[in-house]
């Protein structure tokens, strides 16, 4: 079966959310990516900002994700949720290399093909990025900064993504978004 290597650092790091989308998903280890930060500007249809990366000058900045090996067909699944080509991009010709403790990784990953400052995400949704980031035991300075980012309740609670996010929480063990975003 031919893998593809892809590098979570939004929603899809939580383990229960990917494996929803990519039944295949096996978790390589946690990675770091330098020269990059998180940004919650990529603008979604429901109004939130979801998570991208942003190229920082400072190369001693970095984003943590986690590293997972997917099915090669279940990419085009991954595709669809991501909104390839409309939302974001897939970024395999950009080769970024990830440093995981088992070595040195090339991969693909998605970025926002228009980011938007000034966008907030809901806050299931950045309950499903912290939960991810707790289970796979990132750096407790970046979860800090995540738990720092200002997030918005959602105005439909009905929404099917929320109710998918909150399953997909449900399933990791946490009672609510307010659980995973209060500071423990």
């Amino acid at each position: 079966m031919r893998t593809v290597t892809y590098f979570a650092y939004g929603s899809n790091m939580l383990s229960a959310r990917l494996r929803a989308r990519c039944p295949s998903a096996r978790v390589r280890g946690p990675a770091s990516v330098a020269g990059w930060r998180i940004a919650f500007s990529k603008p979604s249809l429901d109004g939130s900002g979801k998570a991208t990366l942003a190229r920082v000058k400072n190369d001693s900045a970095r984003i943590f994700g986690v590293l997972y090996d997917i099915a090669a067909a279940d990419m085009p699944a991954l595709d669809r949720v991501e909104e390839k080509g409309v939302g974001y991009d897939r970024t395999d010709e950009f080769n970024v290399v990830c440093m995981t403790r088992n070595g040195v990784f090339c991969h693909t990953t998605y970025i926002a093909r228009a980011p938007v400052a000034g966008l907030k995400p809901y806050d299931w949704y950045l309950a499903l990025v912290i939960a991810g980031a707790r289970e796979h035991g990132l750096d407790e300075n970046y979860i800090a900064t995540l738990l720092r980012v200002s997030c918005a309740p959602d105005p439909h609670p009905e929404r099917g993504r929320r109710r998918d996010a909150l399953r997909a929480l449900g399933e990791a063990g946490h009672d609510s978004p307010a659980a995973v975003l209060a500071d423990l």
